[in-house]
């Protein structure tokens, strides 16, 4: 007599309720490891917070939605980052319900939790998704132009292209790499009979019209600003040295993206027959959990969009040296637990289950307790402080008081160290940041603008006098340094605490 567990019959009975637990608990822990240890926004989110509060139409950064939603975040959760954090995990949780329905279409529903339940293992989307940007807003609607396409190209639902075309907006809205993400969709409709029949339809233009009406404003945008311009193409002239170090750059990128699946890994090869007979010397009497077939069409869809995206995105990172794959990874690796769902067969078993859930657990957690691990002991082993350990509350408040006292008026910019001056930025006046080296097209200020309207400058001191760098200097003549003023770290260890050099720019007499 086989042995189910209770997990393994509410996969068979209840897959929905499945997949939003694990969605879910994944969410409320993400949620809850950035409001305990971070004090300081993550990488780049305070610049994307400086970009969103003027709610521009354009800026060179991209495209405008995730900025907007960021600010509209932000000022609805009373000027706490509680509210960008939990629009990351709605993110995270709307990229996994719309996930589960296009696998529950193709395998059903058991399977579906299952591809949800390998997919959430992916480093993706742990650490990376609660820095909300671009990138993370593009994982949902990726998945629902994914879910809404299989609808009117696998099921011939004409319904379905109304919200296709809404999500084809948005996406053309939020990311750069929208344009070759719905090529892609494009080109697989093309290559099948039935995406061309669905395309041979009047539906196509009325889905084209909205998605006009979404991205009008942008586009009139970039064509008044001059913003349209393709990056630069890599030089050509030594064609044999340029392939190889392609070929290097782009066996990276590849390498980065394999790395994010180790605990998919993991369950694929300890719930392999190989393993379980021979190293763990089983039998093959586990419950297993059973799907119809999956039609042809069905299968080389998941298969081609578990591959393109990253193939593609990767080879564009790499043809135009973008630090990060384009699209994102999360958008790259959406589809990898659906696919190894379809190529394992109609019947999968779950074998070993103590050491399954153990396995997935830990590839769950482990990306949060290390992160937790690093802000908590790091400090007193090697003297290291992680950037999210800064008291940005309390430097932005320090700042913005200081200059309200002085010039009896709120703090209208801030210039001087990227970094510091970002977390200024999100002070309760909100001031503006100065970056001559930013774009031209955004929010900030230039270096006169800024001796026009004052402001606050800071650096990191090296000294306690607070000498200013010589580049602060000559950027900014005649600067008189105040007493630096130090701050605590979230723990402070064996590190000193952040000392932080400033000077009060006085706004010229109209």
């Amino acid at each position: 007599m086989r042995f189910s567990s209770l997990i393994v019959e509410l996969i068979r009975a209840r897959p929905r309720l499945v997949m939003w637990l694990a969605v879910l608990a994944q969410a409320a822990l993400w949620l809850l490891t950035p409001l305990l240890i971070y004090r300081a926004p993550p990488g780049d989110l305070a610049g994307l917070l400086v970009v969103g509060r003027d709610y521009l139409v354009g800026t060179d950064l991209g495209p405008p939605l995730a900025f907007w939603l960021a600010d509209a975040a932000l000022r609805l959760a009373g000027d706490h980052l509680f509210g960008v954090y939990a629009l990351a995990q709605l993110c995270f949780v709307a990229t996994f319900a719309a996930l589960y329905e296009l696998g529950r279409a193709i395998v059903g529903g058991p399977h579906a939790a299952l591809a949800v339940l390998l997919t959430v293992t992916a480093t993706a989307f742990g650490a990376a998704n609660v820095e909300f940007g671009p990138a993370v807003l593009a994982c949902p609607l990726w998945a629902l132009i994914l879910l809404y396409a299989w609808r009117v190209i696998g099921q011939g639902d004409h319904r379905a292209w109304f919200m296709l075309s809404i999500a084809a907006g948005l996406l053309l809205l939020t990311t750069p790499a929208a344009g070759w993400l719905l090529a892609l969709v494009v080109g697989f409709a093309l290559a099948t009979a039935r995406g061309r029949r669905a395309l041979a339809s009047l539906d196509p233009w009325f889905a084209a019209l909205v998605v006009a009406a979404l991205v009008l404003p942008y586009a009139v945008w970039l064509v008044r600003a001059g913003a349209v311009s393709w990056p630069a193409w890599p030089d050509v002239s030594d064609p044999r040295g340029l392939a190889r170090t392609l070929g290097v750059r782009w066996g990276w990128m590849i390498g980065v993206l394999l790395l994010a699946l180790p605990g998919m890994a993991a369950l694929v090869v300890l719930n392999s027959r190989l393993v379980h007979r021979r190293l763990l010397r089983g039998r093959d009497s586990a419950p297993g959990v059973r799907r119809p077939p999956a039609e042809p069409l069905a299968r080389r869809f998941v298969y081609f969009f578990a591959l393109a995206p990253a193939l593609v995105g990767s080879a564009i990172a790499v043809l135009f040296r973008f630090d990060t794959i384009a699209g994102g990874p999360g958008v790259a690796l959406l589809m990898s637990g659906l696919a190894v769902v379809v190529a394992t067969g109609e019947l999968i078993y779950l074998r070993r289950q103590h050491i399954l859930r153990a396995v997935w657990a830990a590839a769950v957690a482990a990306p949060a307790l290390a992160l937790v691990a690093m802000a908590l002991i790091l400090p007193w082993v090697t003297a290291t402080q992680t950037p999210t350990s800064r008291p940005a509350r309390a430097i932005a408040q320090f700042f913005g008081d200081s200059f309200q006292r002085r010039v009896n008026r709120p703090l209208p910019a801030v210039a001087g160290d990227p970094q510091l001056a970002a977390l200024v930025a999100l002070g309760a006046s909100r001031p503006r940041l100065v970056r001559p080296d930013a774009p031209a097209r955004g929010p900030w200020l230039a270096p006169d603008q800024f001796n026009e309207t004052g402001g606050v400058v800071v650096w990191r001191a090296s000294d306690t006098a607070g000498t200013a760098p010589a580049e602060i200097v000559g950027r900014f003549p005649g600067l008189v340094p105040e007493v630096p003023q130090s701050f605590d770290w979230l723990v402070n260890g064996r590190a000193a605490p952040l000392r932080v050099g400033w000077a009060v720019v006085r706004p010229k007499a109209p």
